[in-house]
């Protein structure tokens, strides 16, 4: 049987159609790498210049009626919701209910596979990042994403690391600024004072707590207005775990964060928003119920919502 998408479905064309003036490298883990061709980086606009290492002002992002689908498949449906500003936005649900979908389509990595497609739009400050006029680039800087494992490129320094974002979108900056630069983003990330001594050493030497938090200043160097936090946690034990919740309630003033968590005690920690996902007896992924994280696990509306916060599935 055939599935006819929406006129208005956006299909996924592969990484190198999708993303227009750069190239995709070799991925590593789940990242994919994105490099400058040759004569890009004047193309590039809003990304040339220097980056301050100074905080940047959060944003908000907004979802509309947006689905998803991997070929024929349909995984999210008309999925709304509003990140707001300066907050923390937690997604919760079961495996397979298209949180982490729709994570990667608010930084337009759900258009690297090939079979994808989406109906919709993401806006960051009322703009829409998958506006024809508007460079993949452009929108993977403002919104950055920390993947579930730690991640960062084992040939590179730990100072190297947190610039690799920098020299990837074609930003030049002075030795100065480099190191200005490296230290607000590891210091921000809650790690400058455990690597100051040895910024030269390998960053796969790191513990699995610390590459994690390397990999979140390694985002921050680049200045986003929202990151993007995929089960960030799961592979770290408690004492990490605590860090990373540390650094994610110390950065929600400067940055607008967005996780997805299976621990419903981390969501209820970090989080002032919470939006609960779920997919049933085969239907696509949909928002049950979303609004203030306390509320939602005190009193929510639904009873779903209800037995899922209270550990009954999932």
């Amino acid at each position: 049987m055939t599935t006819t998408l929406p006129d208005d479905v956006r299909p996924g064309s592969g990484a190198s159609a999708a993303l227009g003036d750069t190239a995709v490298l070799p991925a590593v883990d789940d990242t994919a790498v994105l490099e400058p061709v040759a004569g890009a980086p004047a193309a590039l606009g809003s990304l040339a210049g220097p980056v301050p290492a100074t905080p940047s002002t959060p944003s908000t992002l907004e979802a509309r009626a947006v689905s998803a689908w991997f070929g024929s498949h349909k995984v999210l449906d008309r999925v709304s919701l509003t990140m707001p500003a300066g907050q923390v936005t937690a997604l919760i649900g079961p495996s397979g209910c298209g949180k982490s979908t729709f994570l990667r389509i608010l930084n337009r990595m759900h258009e690297l596979v090939p079979s994808a497609a989406l109906a919709g739009s993401v806006l960051l400050d009322g703009a829409d990042i998958y506006d024809a006029s508007r460079r993949v680039t452009d929108a993977r800087r403002r919104i950055g994403m920390v993947f579930q494992k730690p991640n960062p490129f084992p040939a590179m320094s730990i100072a190297e690391n947190v610039t690799s974002g920098l020299a990837l979108t074609g930003v030049k900056v002075s030795k100065g600024e480099r190191e200005q630069i490296v230290e607000s983003a590891l210091t921000r990330a809650g790690l400058w004072k455990e690597v100051k001594d040895r910024l030269r050493a390998p960053g796969g030497g790191l513990s699995g707590g610390q590459q994690q938090r390397l990999c979140i200043a390694r985002s921050l160097a680049v200045r986003p207005r929202v990151l993007l936090m995929d089960e960030p946690c799961s592979a770290l034990d408690p004492t990490s775990t605590r860090r990373i919740e540390e650094t994610i309630g110390e950065l929600s003033q400067e940055v607008t964060i967005v996780i997805v968590t299976h621990n419903m005690q981390q969501a209820a920690r970090v989080s002032q928003q919470c939006a609960f996902f779920l997919a049933e007896a085969g239907t696509p992924g949909a928002i049950v119920e979303h609004g203030d994280t306390e509320a939602m696990f005190s009193q929510p509306s639904d009873p779903r919502t209800h037995d899922y916060v209270n550990g009954r599935f999932g």
